[in-house]
């Protein structure tokens, strides 16, 4: 797999002089995993997701379906207790679990040691989207990575929290991987203007030392050492949702060993790639979060 996944990066870095790597179908499928015969559900990963609250009970839904569809063996799903019943009716390969919960929904810090009893037995982690904002989510997210022994996915109110708090990446003793879009990129200091935002990210990822994959037209993935540009993507995916199939893939991808970078890389591409094919069969208007995770076998194959 290492092999493999070296040739690849070689062949692709000649693409670009300025050492940004533009990720093509190629690349991609030098990076997935090949499965083995002999393999079982415990060979393809085993993923955690910390997400929802009260009036986002489709973000974890998503996530897991996503997950579910990219390969990941097995997949935990933990939400605040109060809307564990509509999450666990929906989800049916991914296990479900209630956590600790305030009065409005969002999770407490009586989550934490449940959520850290799950996470040690987890290849990676997501945590954040739909959990809403609030003091012990950043609780939440601060022992989380302070513990974590796998690669963790910081996504949407996982970011959020880390507004005014950024110092918390400082006490990671994982992998982090940051997905944030312009608005959440700025929230964490960054300049999502155009002419600045690829700098902006790399200075980010380097002072850090963690991956960020900057979401919009033409995503980046940062690296202290390396920058990849996804060229996949249209307007139909910037719909409520869309962002949460992307870090069910990475999720995925994560789990079944890819490094931080190369599989934020290839999920942008894959994330891309079907939707554009949904903007095909259905339009740019019509097209749905759900499309897309149904069809993302089409190019797993």
């Amino acid at each position: 797999m290492i092999s493999k996944m070296n040739a690849a990066l070689k062949r692709m870095r000649q693409l670009r002089a300025d050492g940004c790597i533009i990720v093509s179908e190629e690349l991609v499928d030098g990076l997935l995993p090949r499965r083995e015969r002999n393999a079982h559900k415990g060979s393809f990963g085993r993923v955690l997701i910390v997400a929802g609250s009260v009036g986002y009970t489709g973000a974890p839904v998503l996530a897991a379906n996503a997950a579910l569809r990219a390969g990941a063996g097995l997949i935990f799903t933990g939400v605040p207790e109060a809307v564990y019943p509509i999450v666990a009716q929906k989800l049916d390969e991914p296990m479900v679990f209630p956590l600790p919960c305030d009065g409005e929904g969002r999770l407490n810090t009586r989550a934490v040691p449940p959520l850290l009893e799950r996470l040690a037995g987890c290849d990676a982690c997501l945590l954040g989207p739909g959990l809403g904002r609030s003091p012990a989510i950043l609780d939440v997210v601060s022992a989380v990575l302070t513990h974590a022994g796998c690669p963790v996915i910081l996504d949407a109110d996982g970011i959020n929290c880390l507004e005014g708090n950024i110092d918390v990446l400082g006490q990671a003793a994982c992998p982090v991987i940051l997905t944030p879009h312009d608005g959440e990129f700025r929230r964490l200091g960054g300049d999502p203007d155009p002419a600045r935002r690829y700098e902006s990210a790399r200075a980010l990822a380097r002072r850090w030392g963690l991956t960020v994959l900057l979401k919009g037209h033409r995503s980046l993935t940062v690296s202290p050492e390396r920058v990849y540009l996804n060229p996949t993507g249209n307007p139909g995916m910037a719909t409520g949702g869309s962002g949460d199939v992307l870090a069910g893939i990475l999720l995925a991808l994560l789990g079944q060993g890819l490094a931080p970078a190369e599989a934020a890389a290839a999920a942008a591409w894959l994330h891309g790639a079907v939707g554009d094919y949904c903007a095909e069969a259905w339009g740019e208007y019509g097209m749905t979060p759900t499309d897309m995770i149904a069809n993302l076998p089409l190019f797993l194959k």
